[in-house]
């Protein structure tokens, strides 16, 4: 093997990492999502770890989840409804607190376009 080709499957593989121990954290803070988390990995585990992908399309839990997105951006209606919530939540404490106007704003946008797009993507 190449040593660029070495140097860009270890950096696949780090990243792959980083997003398993974000989605891994994700699992026990309620405001961390998990599934976007370990759908980033499994991509990334793809371009340099053939086994660690295999791992998280196979995983009892989370497998189900990566499955359906890859084989058509399926989200399921209860993670679409609990991405939802979260988001309004979210916005509502950010309402409540001291941050700039813009922030207080553009959030609460941005947290709507992706509730919008979010419930466009099919569900099976």
């Amino acid at each position: 093997m190449r040593p660029s080709g070495l140097v860009a499957r270890l950096l696949w593989r780090a990243l792959a990492l980083v997003l398993v121990a974000l989605g891994l954290i994700g699992a026990f803070v309620p405001v961390l999502p998990t599934v976007p988390f370990l759908l980033a990995a499994a991509w990334a585990a793809g371009h340099g770890w053939p086994a660690l992908e295999h791992w998280l399309l196979e995983h009892p839990r989370y497998g189900s989840y990566i499955r359906r997105w890859r084989d058509g951006g399926a989200v399921p209606r209860r993670a679409k409804w609990a991405a939802t919530v979260m988001m309004t939540l979210s916005a509502v404490v950010l309402l409540a607190t001291g941050a700039p106007a813009a922030v207080k704003i553009g959030a609460p946008l941005f947290m709507a376009a992706v509730a919008v797009w979010l419930w466009t993507r099919p569900e099976q």
